[in-house]
């Protein structure tokens, strides 16, 4: 099987599918690897290291998508300003892609239709189960980590304050308040790194379990006030509340986030809008120089005022809502997915080639167009299909 590792062509995304260890894996299990020169650089992966692992690296991404059977993207395909056309149109019947898709999403219908149209058979890493043998596979949460990492060093970048108790020779300098809301794979690994540079931590979320995690990394629960017989959704995760119940959470986090010198905001519900849980009432009470790190921004934001894909100063709080916080940790991010890809072409391979039990939870979930049919159940709900 022939495998392609295109260069990411969205703006500012320095990540590429696959690590020059991942190319070695593939090369060694009778794979041949084509890598499109240059995609690696951004990630501090060179053409030399794609060469050495036994790569072909391909000028011209026309050439590559051609060649391939199995294509290996970070993100989903678009137009390509270079060669002037969409990746999805350099692609052929057969041929298999992984990557994110979010296929349920409005703004990626038109591009799952031309996936469908052209007869690709295409699977999404954000489709992934949350089972034990799919962890190896789950690049999301792998980003999540990233996510949690990289979006607690931003807020102590963008604060106008030390994190940690500092004793000088002038006194003692308290140490920085941290909350996350939303406790997650990304909020614990907030609240690790937090807790790691001498923040105080505190956590709220509307499920027992999660808050339970968070206690046992050291940091203080605020309780939400929402019963867990509506705060939990199918497979764990937290449910969407009525604006009813979103009012008295939001009083209860009122007088911890007034205090808080950091807001770590990654409160999500699955498919749906980003619950608001800072409203521009509560950021007017919040102290001067306080930061609030939003990544829940894709579906929204956690904070009524957060900037997509911008810092902004409201109110004399730093919002940040930059998107795609794993990409400014790309070598280490790269890493990751790379391994979680190819746990997942491992996994789908048989014989050196790709072959789907339709049965599989894993395939299930993940596939979303296969032998020209729009097949991912989300998206076909999203775009009213039968």
């Amino acid at each position: 099987m022939i495998i392609g590792i295109p260069k990411e062509i969205m703006p500012g995304e320095a990540r590429v599918a696959s690590s020059p260890e991942t190319v070695k894996k593939f090369v060694s299990a009778g794979m041949q690897v084509l890598v499109e020169k240059s995609a690696g650089d951004g990630s501090f992966y060179h053409d030399e290291d794609y060469k050495l692992a036994g790569a072909e690296i391909i000028d011209c991404p026309k050439d590559l998508f051609q060649r391939a059977e199995l294509i290996l993207k970070v993100k989903e395909p678009l137009f390509n300003e270079q060669v002037k056309l969409h990746e999805v149109e350099m692609m052929h019947e057969g041929q298999y892609l992984i990557t994110f898709i979010h296929p349920a999403s409005p703004v990626n219908h038109d591009m799952v239709k031309m996936l469908a149209k052209q007869g690709v058979t295409s699977l999404t890493l954000d489709g992934i189960p949350r089972i034990s043998r799919a962890q190896n596979m789950d690049a999301l949460t792998s980003m999540s980590t990233c996510a949690g990492y990289k979006g607690i060093l931003l807020a102590a970048n963008a604060l106008p304050n030390f994190m940690p108790q500092m004793f000088t020779a002038v006194g003692a300098i308290k140490p920085a308040k941290v909350l996350v809301l939303g406790v997650g794979v990304a909020g614990l690994q907030a609240l690790a790194t937090a807790r790691r540079l001498g923040a105080i931590t505190y956590a709220a979320d509307i499920r027992p379990a999660a808050a339970e995690q968070a206690q046992s990394l050291g940091a203080k629960v605020v309780e939400t006030g929402v019963p867990s017989e509506l705060a939990i959704a199918k497979g764990g995760y937290a449910n969407s509340l009525t604006e009813e119940w979103l009012v008295k959470e939001r009083e209860n986090l009122k007088e911890v986030i007034k205090e808080c010198d950091v807001v770590f905001c990654s409160a999500l519900v699955p498919g749906k809008i980003a619950p608001i849980l800072i409203t521009e009432e509560m950021l007017k009470e919040m102290k001067n120089g306080s930061v609030v790190v939003d990544i829940s921004i894709d579906q929204g934001g956690n904070c009524a005022l957060t900037p997509p894909g911008k810092v902004e100063v409201k109110h004399g709080v730093t919002l940040i809502g930059i998107k795609n916080i794993p990409g400014i940790l790309p070598t280490s991010s790269t890493w990751m997915f790379a391994q979680n890809v190819f746990n997942l072409v491992h996994f789908l391979t048989k014989d050196k080639r790709i072959v789907l039990d339709m049965d599989d939870e894993i395939v299930q979930s993940i596939l979303v167009t296969h032998r020209g049919e729009i097949v991912h159940s989300g998206a076909k709900e999203a775009m009213g299909l039968k």
